[in-house]
């Protein structure tokens, strides 16, 4: 659907940072295949987070508790990236291993055709953030990491992020500490996750410079923040990392159960997407066209 040209690559990333910097409240979709970010474009979002709890949960159908590997990522963002044509910002987890897997990593998804990158303080193998079990590896550890990330960067534009997962560790006022030193260092956002509060995030707001991005996630439990309470204590934006994935597991668990006791597909259309409908999220009529400009016959 896209071409991942550097100069339209370039444009993906600058127009992220436009995102990110506009006034109102960026609300950002979770997808967890290239199926789902089609869905995510075409209802008119401008732009995509992929992360690794959603990615682990569609290609293992397992809970995120460190089985990813860089291979398997890389290769699944680059589906998602090379499926739309707005930005996709991805899940690099810990960086999978040392500062040289880092600096490996952060290259491979530059070419991916990501936009932005985010990159946890974890211990590797990490799991997700709202299961129990974390351990975060020491603050100068996690800055060789950073350093790394940084000096892999090819393309000034790609965005990237360093993420704490200390918080529910040791506190805010170590997120707080870690978070500076990473902005401190050169990159272009701090995350404390787990900072999931209207007081927390006003705090990070009030020590930690640059953008900040709110996380609404499914494995959270997560419910009583509005958009609008989220915009009103200075949020950038807001990532809905794990949306889509629970949507589609329910709706594909209903379609089932109905199809079990009914022993019928009759009554199952209202759940179906439509096939036009699914044909023009999928591109099916700019692939034709595309096909048919292939098979003209030259002229002499």
């Amino acid at each position: 659907m896209n071409h991942t040209s550097g100069i339209i690559l370039n444009n993906k990333r600058i127009f992220f940072r436009e995102l990110i910097d506009q006034p109102n409240l960026l609300i950002i979709p979770g997808a967890y295949d290239a199926l789902s970010a089609r869905l995510i474009q075409s209802s008119g979002f401008s732009a995509i987070v992929a992360g690794g709890y959603a990615a682990v949960g569609s290609l293992l159908g397992q809970p995120d508790l460190g089985q990813s590997n860089m291979r398997d990522l890389v290769d699944h963002y680059s589906r998602i990236c090379e499926a739309v044509d707005i930005p996709v910002y991805v899940d690099l987890d810990t960086g999978f291993g040392g500062v040289h897997n880092v600096y490996q990593a952060v290259r491979a998804l530059e070419k991916a055709g990501a936009a932005g990158i985010f990159l946890n303080d974890q211990v590797y193998p990490n799991r997700c953030n709202y299961l129990p079990g974390k351990a975060v590896i020491s603050l100068d550890e996690f800055m060789g990491k950073v350093n790394a990330a940084l000096d892999a960067r090819t393309d000034p534009d790609l965005f990237i992020c360093a993420r704490t997962d200390v918080y529910s560790i040791e506190g805010i006022d170590v997120a707080i500490e870690r978070c500076q030193r990473f902005m401190h260092a050169g990159v272009d956002m701090a995350k404390p996750q787990g900072v999931d509060t209207l007081e927390g995030i006003a705090k990070i707001k009030e020590h930690v410079p640059g953008p900040h991005f709110a996380t609404l996630s499914q494995a959270a439990g997560l419910g009583g923040l509005s958009f609008e309470m989220l915009q009103s204590v200075g949020v950038n934006a807001v990532t809905l990392p794990s949306l889509t994935l629970f949507a589609a597991a329910q709706s594909v668990q209903n379609v089932l159960t109905s199809l079990k006791t009914s022993h019928s597909i009759k009554d199952l259309s209202s759940q179906l997407i439509g096939l036009d409908e699914y044909y023009k999220v999928t591109g099916l009529k700019e692939l034709n066209q595309k096909e048919a400009s292939y098979m003209k016959p030259s002229s002499d």
